[in-house]
């Protein structure tokens, strides 16, 4: 699975980190944006500054609020937007929560590719529905259709993550964004983790592959990236961690 990660970063796919309040979604942001190559430029846009990129080429913006008489406010959708300016960037966005889903939609559907983000959601589906509502926040009187196509068209893959029962934070599905049918996002488990019990208050599982090979490997390979054909096998008993 880390594996398979490592050359989604590396080939560009726009990854949206999912999960709820203190599940590790910074962190885990942080842990993939390691992957990056060193050569890239990267631009960093938060609330508060809380990724620690180690990348030579990495540009942090923060969000100011207004000050005592109400001026200078700097938000996060006007980061977002400076950003579509910028040519060769990765634009990672800490945590995306407000109209600017809208900008970055608009950033990383025409070469803004390889941007990473945070949304906080209760499952895999879900930060697609919330990003829905956040880009209807924005004001613009855009069709749902529309919305969602081009929500379809700008990620490719959904890591989500969850606090287990004893407290351990684990990456419980990964899911790749597929495209439209009809009005639906076509979405589709790679990964997930099957919990099997809880034993001394501890939970006991495994990581285990669905058996299906996402679409855009095919894209990975042609940039000189591969991942085991056996990977997307589900594991058998022997191979089961726990």
């Amino acid at each position: 699975m880390a594996d398979f990660l490592r050359i989604c970063v590396k080939g560009r796919l726009n990854i949206v980190v999912s999960g709820g309040t203190s599940t590790g979604k910074t962190t885990f942001l942080n842990m993939l944006s390691s992957f990056l190559p060193e050569k890239e430029r990267i631009l960093t846009i938060e609330d508060a500054a809380e990724l620690r990129l180690q990348q030579r080429h990495v540009v942090s913006l923060e969000s100011r609020p207004a000050n005592v008489e109400g001026q200078g406010q700097i938000g996060i959708r006007q980061l977002v937007i400076n950003a579509l300016r910028m040519l060769d960037v990765v634009v990672t966005i800490g945590d995306l929560n407000g109209p600017e889903a809208l900008d970055m939609l608009q950033a990383i559907t025409p070469g803004h590719a390889g941007s990473p983000t945070t949304v906080h959601s209760n499952g895999a589906r879900d930060p697609l529905h919330r990003v829905e509502t956040m880009v209807l926040m924005a004001g613009m009187d855009l069709p749902l259709r529309a919305i969602r196509e081009q929500i379809a068209a700008a990620f490719d893959l959904v890591v989500h993550l969850e606090r287990l029962a004893d407290g351990t934070r684990r990456v419980v599905q990964i899911s790749e964004v597929q495209s439209m049918e009809g009005e639906i996002i076509v979405m589709q488990d790679i990964f997930h983790y099957v919990q099997t019990g809880l034993h001394n208050n501890k939970v006991e599982g495994y990581f285990t592959a669905t058996g299906v090979r996402p679409k855009f490997m095919e894209k990975l390979e042609s940039l000189g990236l591969f991942v085991a054909p056996e990977s997307f096998q589900p594991a058998s008993q022997a191979k089961r961690r726990w």
